[in-house]
């Protein structure tokens, strides 16, 4: 079997895993507050909260900003459904964009009026924009911004997808992901198929010394040592808001710490792979068939999304690949998709969520993809458009 993506383990990451499982400190060491230095470090963020995945850093980043029952959380269409669902922990009602049909991104020509509607609506509540950096690609994180704050938005960036990556806008402003230049906030996952594996694992990113505190807390009970009592009580310790146990243990924090140094060198090798699928795709049968995600320079190529010219294929095309060993898949079912997501929302409302998830199909892309593995998916593929004509 070929996968859509697959972690990948040096030996460096086994060592660094068994010395810290001989260690006295499993969780709660050294290993967590270096692993977050290095987030900092290489994502050029100024703060980084580490934490148990990728939902509990959404979590934590809107639960920091003081999200409850009087916020709306505006996100995407097409996302995973944590994006929606850390709005709803907070008892916050959550409201759908529409996207681009050409790469499922937020379509930034709504968001204007999509915002002072619920302004007007909501005028004292703590909104929330979150933009979604999606297979790799960052939208126009700068735009968003600027909007969002005219209107007193908060904005987060789900970065899952991106770190490493970058957009440089029509004013030649660069906005990097997770960074936090144009965002309040940016989460990282670091599930196994991500840039960044810790087997599982997340990280909120912020901008503001006040948020990150409030995070840090939050992601252990609420409780904090930094107390009166500090210096002659340092067992004391004080709980003073109603958190949860979303640590990062000492085990995955050092597998992060040497999946990150190998971030650049990552990211590299799925552009080797994603120019190899270009190359390949630009020759018949498949430019008749498929349209392929453009190249740029920012891109960090989390996943590779073909999109069917014709969508009854689609679903063809991953039945007839996984007969044949190689995995694909579809990223994502639009959220009004979902029976617990549908309420008040018509599928006429987003034409371009419904173009690109009726067409989209994720096939294999990872570094660890060789070049035999990689020419024999596009063999396959191949083989599969000349049976239905091409």
């Amino acid at each position: 079997m070929i996968p859509y993506s697959k972690q990948t383990i040096s030996s460096s990451d086994l060592e660094s895993v068994l010395e810290v499982l001989k260690s006295p400190l499993l969780t709660q060491g050294p290993k967590v507050p270096e692993f977050e230095n290095y987030l900092k470090s290489v994502l050029k963020c100024k703060y980084a909260v580490a934490c148990s995945n990728g939902t509990s850093a959404l979590h934590l980043a809107y639960a920091s900003m003081g999200v409850d029952s009087n916020s709306v959380g505006v996100v995407p269409s097409v996302t995973f459904a944590a994006t929606a669902n850390a709005f709803h922990y907070l008892n916050a009602s959550v409201e759908l964009l529409d996207v681009d049909p050409k790469d499922g991104l937020l379509n930034i020509n709504q968001i204007h009026n999509k915002l002072r509607l619920i302004r007007e609506r909501k005028p004292k509540g703590i909104h929330v924009i979150s933009p979604v950096s999606l297979a790799g690609k960052t939208p126009n994180l700068r735009y968003i911004y600027q909007v969002a704050k005219e209107y007193d938005f908060m904005v987060v960036e789900d970065a899952s997808h991106s770190p490493g990556a970058f957009y440089v806008d029509d004013v030649g402003k660069d906005a990097r992901s997770g960074s936090c230049r144009w965002s309040d906030a940016s989460t990282l996952s670091f599930h196994p198929v991500k840039h960044i594996c810790c087997g599982e694992g997340g990280a909120a990113l912020f901008s503001s010394q006040e948020l990150a505190e409030k995070a840090e807390r939050l992601r252990s009970h609420g409780i904090t040592k930094n107390t009166t009592f500090s210096n002659e009580r340092p067992w004391y310790y004080e709980q003073l808001d109603l958190g949860w146990n979303y640590r990062l243990t000492d085990i995955q924090a050092t597998l992060g710490i040497e999946q990150i140094k190998r971030l650049k060198q990552s990211i590299a090798q799925r552009k080797q792979i994603a120019h190899a699928y270009e190359n390949a795709f630009a020759q018949e049968p498949f430019k008749s068939a498929i349209d392929t995600p453009s190249l740029h320079a920012g891109h960090a190529w989390h996943l590779y999304v073909i999109r069917f010219r014709n969508p009854d294929l689609r679903d063809k095309a991953y039945n007839f690949l996984k007969s044949k060993g190689i995995i694909t898949q579809v990223h994502y079912i639009p959220l009004y998709r979902h029976p617990y997501h549908s309420g008040g929302h018509e599928i006429e409302e987003f034409p371009g969520a419904e173009d690109y998830f009726s067409r989209c199909l994720s096939i294999p892309m990872f570094p660890e993809l060789s070049p035999k593995m990689q020419e024999k998916v596009i063999s396959i593929f191949s083989d599969f458009l000349f049976q239905n004509g091409f």
